[in-house]
C-alpha cells in the first residue's frame, strides 16, 4: 500500500465537511462531504434523502475546519426518491453553500480529469458521530484502505479489512499515487467489514451543472492556491518537472485553467474527434466515457495512468484554439500559452505537429452558399451516421399492458451492425406512462455521447401497430408535455415510429416500394381509408410511390387500425396520422385542414429523407407558440427504412411473470 503523503493528507482533510441540521442545539450529523470548489460540496445522495425526499428545498448545514454556512441542495442524480438503495450512478448531490462563494475561504480537492475507475490503495475521509450511541457531536476519521473490485459503470468496491463508522458517507477517496481525489464513500456491509464507493467519473452524469462546477473547480487550482501550510494540490502530485518533453501537473493545472474560461464544447463527439487526432488517430483503451467539457478530452490523453507526450495535449489544446476562432471565438490566452510552452520543449523539428493543426472536414462551417443545403437534415440511410432505435415489447398476457424496452444504437458507419445499448431489468415490465422515466437515463447518457451540434441522433420507436398512437414525440425526460412545451423530444430531434413486426429481414414487398419512393423527388398526400372506397390490400401494393398515406384518425383502433394493417402489408415505409383523430367513421370539416396541411407539408420535400426533419420543424415551431403550426401537434410518422432493418426478434416469448 503506498505510503501517505501527510502534507496531502492535511490538504484532504481540511476539504472534508459534515451536514447536519440548520436549527437545534448540536443536532446529530447527517454523513459527510468535501469542497470540490469555491462554495460546493459534493456528497452522497443517500446521505440528504431521508432530510430532504418530502422537500428539497429544505436549508441545512455544512460544517467542517474553517467553514460553519448554511447550504441548499443544488441537485442530485436521484430519479427516483422511493427506491431503496440508491444505485451508485445515481448517489451524488453537489450542495451549495448560501451566499457569495467568494465569501469563504476553504480548501478544495483536486479532481482527476481521467475517467477511470480506481483499484489499489487509497485514503478514505469523513466525520463519523461521538459517541456513537449519541450522535451529537462529529469527530474526524480517516484510513487507510483499498479497492480491490468494481461494480458496475461506477461502484468501486473495498477489500473488506476495513470498519466503516456511520457517518462517513459522502467522503472523499485520495488515491495517494496520483493525489487526485478518485471517489467517494458509498456504504458500508452490514454486520461485516468493507464497503463500497462511488467513482468520481459519475459526476459527470451532473451535464451542465458539472461543467459549471469543474471551471469553478480549475480556476481555483490555477490561480495555485495555498493552504494555511503552505501547500497546495498540484504541487504535491508526482510527475515531471518543468521542462519541454514530459506533460507534468503543473502543465495539466495551467491548460485546465485556460480551457475552464473557454466557451463550452458544443457536443461530446466534436470533445472525442478532436482527441481522438490529437492521438494521430490512435483511440484509448476501453469504452469512451462521458465527455461534457474540454477537461474531459484532455483526460483522454493517458496510458493507463501515465499522460502522452505533451506534443500529444499541446496539439488537443490547438486544436480547441482553431475550433473556437472557426466559431467566431478569441481563444486568445490559450493560444499564447500554447506558444509559450511550445519553446519550451527542445525537439524543434518536431513542432509542426502543434503548430500546422488544421480542423478535420467534418468540424468546418459550410459555406454560405450551401445554406440552401443546410435547410433540413435528411434522415440517415445505412453507412450515413447513427441513429437511436427504442424497441418497446408488450409482456404477453399483462393486463393493462406492460413493456420490456431495449435500446440500441446504429453507429452508421455502414460497417458494423447495430448494437445492445442498454436494456429493461425489470421484472414485470412499464406501464406506458413509466416509460419515460425508465428510458430518461439510458437514452439521455446515450444522446449526450452522439449528438453532434446541429445533428442530434434521430430517436425511433418501435412498436406493434396497434400502439403507434402512443405519443411519443411528446416524451420529455421529465415528463410527457403537449408540444408547447419546448422541452419534449420532437422539437429537439427526428422522432419517427417503425413496426415491431418487421424485425430481421425485409420482405420484398417493403424493400421494393422503399427502393422505388426513394428515386421520387415530388410527393402527395393519399388520404386514407378513402371516402366512400372500400379498402383492400390490391389499392394499398398499387398505390403509386410517390404518395403518402395521411389519417385523419388514430392507427390503434376502428377504420385507422385496419388502414395501417394494409399499409404495411403492403410494403409502405412511410406514413403520417393524427394519434388523437375522430373515431367516428364520418369525418368532421376539420379533417380537411389537416389533409390540406399535410399536402403543403409534403409537397416541401425533394427526397422522403427530408421529411423527418421537416416535421421535427413544425414541431419546434409549435413549442415557440407558432399558432399557425397547431394543426401538427398530434401528428405521428412512419418512417420505417428496410435497409436498417430492427434486430431480429428474440426466439424466447416475452411473458408476464406468475
Amino acid at each position: 500500500m503506498a505510503e501517505r503523503n501527510p502534507r496531502l493528507h492535511a490538504l484532504a482533510k481540511a476539504a472534508t465537511v459534515h451536514l447536519l441540521p440548520a436549527e437545534g442545539d448540536n443536532p446529530p450529523m447527517w454523513g459527510s462531504g468535501f469542497f470540490v470548489a469555491p462554495g460546493w460540496v459534493l456528497t452522497a445522495a443517500h446521505v440528504l434523502r431521508p432530510h430532504l425526499a418530502a422537500d428539497q428545498g429544505v436549508v441545512f448545514r455544512v460544517r467542517g475546519e474553517v467553514v460553519d454556512a448554511e447550504a441548499h441542495l443544488e441537485r442530485w442524480l436521484i430519479t427516483d426518491p422511493r427506491r431503496r438503495p440508491v444505485p451508485p450512478e445515481e448517489d451524488l448531490a453537489l450542495v451549495r453553500l448560501a451566499g457569495d462563494a467568494d465569501a469563504y475561504e476553504h480548501e478544495c480537492v483536486w479532481l482527476a480529469d481521467r475517467a477511470v475507475r480506481h483499484s489499489g490503495a487509497l485514503q478514505v475521509y469523513g466525520y463519523r458521530p461521538e459517541p456513537p450511541q449519541n450522535p451529537r457531536q462529529a469527530v474526524r476519521w480517516d484510513v487507510a484502505a483499498e479497492i480491490n473490485g468494481h461494480d458496475d459503470t461506477y461502484g468501486l468496491i473495498f477489500k473488506p479489512d476495513v470498519a466503516f463508522p456511520h457517518g462517513v458517507s459522502g467522503g472523499p477517496l485520495l488515491d495517494p499515487a496520483t493525489g487526485a481525489v478518485v471517489g467517494l464513500t458509498k456504504s458500508r456491509r452490514t454486520q461485516q467489514d468493507g464497503g463500497m464507493a462511488v467513482a468520481i467519473s459519475a459526476l459527470r452524469r451532473f451535464g451542465d451543472l458539472y461543467r459549471t462546477v469543474m471551471a469553478a473547480h480549475d480556476r481555483w487550482h490555477g490561480e495555485e492556491p495555498v493552504s494555511g501550510g503552505g501547500d497546495n494540490w498540484v504541487d504535491l502530485q508526482t510527475g515531471a518537472a518543468p521542462g519541454g518533453e514530459d506533460w507534468g501537473p503543473a502543465d495539466r493545472r495551467e491548460a485546465l485553467g485556460l480551457l475552464a474560461a473557454l466557451p463550452p464544447p458544443p457536443d461530446a463527439p466534436t470533445v472525442e474527434f478532436l482527441a481522438v487526432r490529437a492521438r494521430s488517430g490512435h483511440r484509448w483503451a476501453g469504452e469512451t466515457p462521458e465527455l461534457v467539457n474540454w477537461r474531459d478530452g484532455h483526460g483522454l490523453l493517458y496510458e493507463g495512468a501515465q499522460p502522452l507526450d505533451s506534443l500529444a495535449f499541446l496539439r488537443y489544446l490547438r486544436y480547441v484554439e482553431e475550433y473556437l476562432r472557426s466559431r467566431g471565438g478569441d481563444p486568445a490566452s490559450l493560444g499564447n500559452w500554447i506558444k509559450k510552452r511550445l519553446r519550451r520543449d527542445p525537439r524543434r523539428a518536431m513542432h509542426d505537429f502543434v503548430r500546422d493543426v488544421r480542423l478535420p472536414e467534418a468540424l468546418l462551417l459550410p459555406c454560405p452558399e450551401d445554406a440552401s443545403q443546410r435547410i433540413v437534415i435528411p434522415y440517415p440511410g445505412p453507412g450515413e451516421g447513427p441513429t437511436t432505435a427504442v424497441l418497446l415489447d408488450p409482456v404477453i398476457g399483462s393486463k393493462p399492458t406492460r413493456f420490456f424496452w431495449q435500446i440500441w444504437l446504429d453507429c452508421g458507419d455502414g460497417v458494423n451492425e447495430p448494437e445492445l445499448y442498454a436494456a429493461d431489468s425489470s421484472i414485470q415490465g412499464h406501464l406506458p406512462g413509466e416509460l419515460v422515466q425508465a428510458l430518461r437515463t439510458p437514452l439521455g447518457t446515450l444522446f449526450r455521447a452522439k449528438d453532434r451540434e446541429g445533428h442530434p441522433v434521430p430517436l425511433e420507436v418501435a412498436l406493434p401497430a396497434e400502439y403507434f398512437d402512443t405519443a411519443v414525440h411528446r416524451w420529455r425526460f421529465d415528463d410527457i408535455a403537449e408540444l408547447d412545451d419546448a422541452g419534449h423530444v420532437g422539437a429537439r430531434r427526428r422522432v419517427v415510429l417503425r413496426s415491431l413486426a418487421r424485425r430481421g429481414e425485409p420482405d420484398k414487398l417493403w424493400a421494393d416500394r422503399w427502393q422505388a419512393m426513394t428515386a421520387e423527388r415530388r410527393f402527395s398526400g393519399w388520404r386514407t381509408p378513402e371516402r366512400g372506397v372500400s379498402q383492400s390490400a390490391r389499392r394499398y401494393q398499387e398505390a403509386a410511390c410517390d404518395r403518402v398515406p395521411v389519417m385523419c384518425r388514430p392507427a390503434g383502433s376502428g377504420p385507422g387500425r385496419a388502414a395501417m394493417k394494409l399499409a404495411l402489408e403492403s410494403g409502405h415505409g412511410v406514413a403520417l396520422w393524427h394519434i388523437d383523430g375522430h373515431a367516428t367513421r364520418v369525418c368532421p370539416e376539420s379533417c380537411d385542414t389537416l389533409h390540406a396541411k399535410a399536402q403543403e407539408l409534403l409537397g416541401t420535400l425533394g427526397s422522403v429523407a427530408e421529411l423527418p426533419d421537416r416535421l421535427r420543424h413544425i414541431r419546434q415551431e409549435i413549442s415557440e407558440r407558432r399558432a399557425d403550426r397547431r394543426w401538427a401537434e398530434p401528428l405521428a410518422l412512419l418512417y420505417d427504412d428496410p435497409r436498417r432493418p430492427l434486430p431480429a426478434e428474440e426466439t424466447e416469448p416475452v411473458d408476464a411473470p406468475l
